[in-house]
Formats: C-alpha cells, sequence, structure tokens
C-alpha cells in the first residue's frame, strides 16, 4: 500500500514538473515571437527578405555583364520600364505550349496575355502612395494593387507563396520598400491574349 502511494505521489509531481515545464516554455516562446521590431529594426528585416526571395530578379531592371545579366542598381526595383519596347512575340511558340519571358524578366506572355513586372520602388508611379493594408492584401489574396474587386495578379508573380508569409514579414518588406530610391516610372498596362500582336 505504501508502495503504491508512493508511486502515486511520483507520478504526480512528474506530471506537475512537466505541466510547468510546458507552461514555462509556451509563454516563453510566445514572447519571443511577439518581440516588437522598432521601424529600423523592421526595415533591415525587409531589406532582407526582398533581397533573398529575389524580388529583384523579375522587378529589377538589368543590363548585361561580363557574368550575365547584372542589376542596374539605379532603376533597381522599378519594374519593366515604360520607355522599353516589347520584344516581338512569336505566337507559334505560344501555341506550342511555351511561356517567353524578355531578356531582363520584366516582361512574361503566356495565356493570360502580357504581364509586366511592377515598379516596387517608393515613388508615386511605384507603391509610393500605396496604403500598407493594400499591399498586404496585393500579397495575400493575389489582388491588383492591392484594390478590392481588382483583377488578379497576373503569372509569374507568386503571390500564392507570399500568402503563405508571416503578417510581421510582410509589413517588414513594405516598410522597406517604402524607404528604397523613388524611381519615375509608369510601367504598362497587361495585355490581353487577343491584342497580342
Amino acid at each position: 500500500m505504501k508502495t503504491r502511494k508512493s508511486l502515486i505521489i511520483a507520478v504526480a509531481v512528474c506530471l506537475s514538473g512537466l505541466i510547468l515545464t510546458s507552461c514555462r516554455g509556451k509563454a516563453s516562446s510566445e514572447n519571443t515571437d511577439n518581440k516588437v521590431m522598432t521601424q529600423e529594426q523592421l526595415v533591415q528585416r525587409g531589406e532582407y527578405l526582398v533581397s533573398t526571395t529575389g524580388c529583384g530578379d523579375c522587378h529589377s531592371p538589368k543590363r548585361m555583364g561580363p557574368q550575365g545579366p547584372e542589376v542596374i542598381p539605379e532603376l533597381m526595383l522599378s519594374g519593366y520600364q515604360a520607355k522599353e519596347p516589347l520584344p516581338r512575340i512569336d505566337k507559334n511558340v505560344l501555341q506550342n505550349g511555351w511561356l517567353l519571358f524578355t531578356g531582363n524578366l520584366n516582361a512574361a506572355v503566356g495565356p493570360w496575355g502580357v504581364s509586366f513586372a511592377a515598379n516596387l520602388t517608393s515613388d508615386q508611379t511605384g507603391i509610393g502612395n500605396w496604403p500598407e493594408g493594400n499591399f498586404i492584401r496585393a500579397l495575400k489574396e493575389g489582388k491588383y494593387k492591392g484594390i478590392e474587386g481588382s483583377r488578379m495578379l497576373l503569372p509569374p508573380m507568386p503571390w500564392q507563396n507570399f500568402a503563405k508569409v508571416s503578417l510581421e514579414d510582410l509589413r517588414a518588406i513594405f516598410a522597406y520598400l517604402k524607404t528604397t530610391k523613388p524611381v519615375s516610372n509608369a510601367v504598362p498596362m497587361a495585355i490581353e491574349p487577343a491584342d497580342i500582336k
């Protein structure tokens, strides 16, 4: 009987220890996860995310260098250049199941028509006058310019991937983009498939 009582007490002590440990662990991780970043830390986090997720691959104009395409620093993140003519599009290639990209990767052609990489700089022709909510809606819901009821973002913009990014990281990306050098560049509107020449 004494052994059984001792066993029950030992199990109760162990369970109490486990419960206390897991409660402490949860509270501790919640404090770490909810740590508020300063504006400077938010911008730094955003710059890190923009550079590691490859935003500049499509949204930055490039020139050919000795190692291949190089981002033009003064045009970084300014999207497809409005003054740049669109190369001739071979519709036969599209009918055979291919998708086309310009050499800059700033424009893409496919069954959706022609899409152009947006200007992400802080200029008014970019996201300079966007509220944060529009930016988040664009990436979470795939809405053009983040406007409710607008058309969906077109391929190859991987908004479905960004929809899975935390709200804090999207805020960081937006905070960084708002600090970029403004580049005036009104990117052309998408071209419907029937209007491809």
